[in-house]
């Protein structure tokens, strides 16, 4: 396309004056645009042999057989409850976990586990650094997983390097979309697995493939789904050092005697290419391979020390030994160390590995506390709860006859597999008189309650004027009792009845 004069003087680069470098400003700006930010260059993990390999495939396949499968294990409850061995019941607020149950009021259970996770962690830190992460992590998990199926459709790591540059045929069009589609397809199981949790899951395959489940398990479906696909097959390694917290809280955990996958420099430099019958004086075990860099699932080169992207995985350290046994040198070039050992063998010395330091015992410390406090609650744990709900609007009603009356809402919470009979009274208000809503006529009723139900009763205490007079106080503590009819076994809930000074 022509343009005119004045656009092609203010398109020539000027001329510098005398003397003075003329800097070229488009150059400048592209660098410090490229120092703010680099694109992504893609990490093709090359395919490793050794024990750490061996342990991730047992871990990958273990953790994700419990995850599929657990929603289809069974356990009998009775005829009135679901089978399902682990069981988030939502619809009716219950938590099943084989023979525990845990209903809301129960909710500390799960908040002492959660607790226990955490300090179970904070000790695998400080043993081995960021072991969870590189071995039981689901993001790893499924990571691994697909990985695992781009090498079948795609090859290892150079053949999937040749793809990706090669122009789109027929064939790269093939093992893309073959990729691409098994990740989905491990999305879609993955969703559907995390919803079996939430109900019945042989009910909900069956309304599943008759288009008759909850919109809302087509919902989490879908958004477990694309987030498997996207996290696992397409973010990776990003997820590890961008999204997830638990790299930067890390550094807290860990201490000089925690054994982490380290290069042991003082042994591997200095480092360079090494021919066959060279001698070996004067050089490092190092022959500058690169093996390690190609097998590291987040594309770091263990030999430049500690970094934020280092998961703890070890393949480098497989990639390494086996190279190691290739060229006749000791293995563990790379190997789980501390950092206290690194820099005593740099000095000629050793240091031994100190499993007991104090943070090690206060963890495990925590742990047996907050699991004890757990068991206690779990052995005193009741299958009867009764809670108590007074009115505090009106906060007394006077009636006509001089007398004063208190309303109450009692909650009566039947844990067990079968009907129970309850009788309910008052201890420690002389005089009052017991009504409940629903038994009016009858002096001494009966409550009965359902299986594994809540069942709340409407009651109003009153007081005579005379009674009134006796307290001479505002607020009078009294209990409430329930007894159980077929054990005779009894709880008490404490409460109030206020009242007029007279």
């Amino acid at each position: 396309m022509a343009i005119t004069a004045k656009e092609a003087a203010r398109r020539r680069p000027k001329r510098a004056a005398p003397g003075v470098e003329r800097v070229d400003v488009k150059a400048v700006n592209a660098a410090e645009s490229r120092s703010l930010y680099a694109l992504r260059e893609k990490v093709y993990a090359k395919r490793t042999y050794g024990t750490f390999r061996t342990t991730k495939w047992v871990v990958m396949a273990v953790t994700l057989g419990i995850y599929y499968l657990l929603p289809w294990l069974r356990w009998d409850r009775g005829p009135h409850l679901s089978d399902q061995a682990v069981l988030i019941d939502f619809g009716n607020r219950r938590f099943f976990w084989f023979f525990l149950e845990i209903w809301p009021q129960e909710f500390y259970f799960i908040t002492g586990l959660l607790v226990i996770a955490s300090l179970v962690l904070f000790l695998a830190t400080a043993l081995a650094g960021r072991v969870w992460c590189g071995y039981t992590c689901p993001q790893t998990v499924w990571t691994d997983l697909m990985i695992a199926v781009e090498r079948f459709w795609q090859g290892d790591r150079n053949a999937r390097i040749r793809l990706d540059k090669a122009p789109w045929t027929l064939d790269k069009v093939w093992r893309k979309g073959g990729t691409h589609l098994s990740w989905l397809l491990i999305g879609v199981l993955t969703g559907g697995a995390f919803v079996f949790y939430f109900r019945d899951a042989p009910t909900l395959l069956a309304e599943f493939i008759a288009f008759e489940a909850p919109a809302i398990a087509y919902i989490f479906l879908g958004i477990f789904a694309a987030t498997t696909y996207l996290l696992g097959g397409l973010a990776r390694e990003q997820v590890c050092t961008y999204m997830c917290p638990w790299p930067r809280i890390q550094g807290a955990m860990f201490d000089q005697h925690s054994l982490l996958v380290s290069y042991r420099d003082w042994r591997g430099e200095p480092r360079g290419p090494h021919k066959k019958g060279e001698k070996w004086e004067g050089r490092g075990d190092c022959i500058d391979c690169k093996q390690c860099v190609v097998v590291c699932p987040a594309g770091i080169d263990i030999r430049d020390g500690a970094q934020l992207e280092c998961i703890q995985c070890a393949l480098c350290i497989d990639a390494c030994d086996t190279i190691m046994s290739r060229i006749g040198r000791p293995r563990g070039l790379i190997a789980y160390d501390t950092v206290d050992n690194l820099e005593a063998c740099a000095k000629g010395g050793k240091s031994p590995v100190q499993l007991l330091r104090p943070r090690i015992l206060l963890y495990a410390a925590m742990i047996a506390l907050v699991g004890l406090i757990m068991l206690v609650a779990l052995w005193n744990r009741t299958v009867l709860e009764v809670n108590v709900l007074r009115d505090r609007n009106p906060i007394f009603v006077e009636l006509s006859d001089g007398g004063v009356r208190n309303g109450y809402t009692i909650k009566i919470l039947n844990k067990r597999h079968e009907r129970r009979r309850f009788r309910v009274g008052i201890v420690g208000l002389q005089g009052g008189t017991l009504r409940i809503v629903g038994y009016e006529g009858e002096t001494d009723p009966v409550i009965s309650v359902v299986p594994d139900d809540l069942r709340a009763l409407r009651i109003y205490v009153t007081l005579s004027e005379d009674a009134v007079a006796k307290l001479g106080r505002e607020v009078t503590d009294f209990d409430f009792w329930v007894t159980d009819l077929g054990d005779n076994s009894q709880v008490s809930n404490d409460t109030t009845f206020r009242s007029p000074v007279r």
